[in-house]
């Protein structure tokens, strides 16, 4: 066990929560952004240039058209070139939330060390169980905020932590869609408070990331002189400055989103450990081995 080990399997109170989750991102830095980007940063380098590219074209498009009305942009190319892009999202966010849970699962298993070829073959073996989970949890939160936007809401809470059910518990995507909801029943309240929380600091952190694209975006508009340029709206989506600020802020606030991951982790383990107590039994039995050792 290495001396900064954090304990996952434990039962914590909000502000635990929040307090170790950024402590184990302090603590394991190194190792974890090493371990993310080797498995994560290929998919993130084709949805960077999938960005780039649909953003130039856009750009270059709608250009043609204000400027141009005999000119016919290529359909074809945009919608190739935006599903690339939607593709690669899905495939980053996919291998990223995989990633995170299964570096934790090591972490946890080796007590503060990991064996990062069990985390990447882990990954890819998982990679269309992680795409299934993720298809029902949007269909079924999307379809509850269609009803009243509450129903969303309260699918929301057990639903993000299903993806953890599944890879810690060792459940198929049906059953850990499932079991969510038991995990989480009369805990919905403070489970809401912990992850609402925890929503709100990655979104002010993502906003000021985005903040620089956005202000730049207002000067070439013309914003603040009160003179605002038709051309110059349609022609920031291929200003080069433009295309690398996004791309920066859309990397970062993607980053960020791994807070929340680590965030949903802790409340799944306190959880389980408050219905279930698999760590504490584990803690027993470790000095029962002990003691006869």
């Amino acid at each position: 066990m290495t001396d900064q080990y954090i304990e996952f399997k434990k039962q914590r109170e909000l502000g635990e929560v929040l307090s170790d989750t950024f402590a184990f991102l302090r603590t394991e830095f190194k190792p974890f952004m090493a371990t993310f980007f080797k498995i994560v940063g290929p998919y993130i380098m084709i949805m960077v240039i999938a960005l780039a590219m649909y953003m130039y074209y856009i750009g270059n498009s709608f250009s043609l058209l204000m400027f141009n009305n005999d000119a016919v942009p290529n359909v074809l190319l945009i919608l190739l070139i935006g599903g690339l892009y939607v593709i690669s999202i899905i495939a980053v966010y996919t291998m990223a939330q995989s990633t995170v849970l299964h570096y934790i699962k090591s972490y946890a298993s080796g007590k503060g060390k990991i064996d990062f070829n069990t985390i990447k073959s882990d990954v890819y073996a998982t990679f269309w169980k992680f795409i299934g989970m993720g298809f029902l949890v949007v269909v079924c939160v999307a379809a509850g905020l269609m009803f009243c936007f509450i129903p969303g809401i309260y699918l929301w809470v057990p639903l993000s932590l299903a993806f953890a059910i599944m890879v810690y518990n060792r459940l198929s995507v049906t059953d850990a869609f499932s079991y969510s909801f038991t995990l989480v029943k009369d805990h919905w309240w403070i489970t809401f408070a912990t992850l609402l929380v925890t929503a709100i600091i990655v979104m002010i952190a993502s906003y000021a990331f985005a903040l620089p694209t956005m202000i730049y975006n207002w000067l070439k508009m013309g914003m603040f002189s009160g003179e605002v340029d038709a051309e110059g709206i349609m022609d920031v989506f291929k200003d080069p400055i433009y295309i690398l600020l996004n791309i920066v802020g859309t990397v970062a606030q993607f980053l960020l989103n791994i807070i929340s991951i680590v965030a949903g982790v802790f409340i799944y383990f306190n959880l389980n450990e408050r219905k279930n107590f698999t760590g504490t039994y584990e803690r027993i039995e470790s000095l029962g081995e002990n003691r006869d050792y």
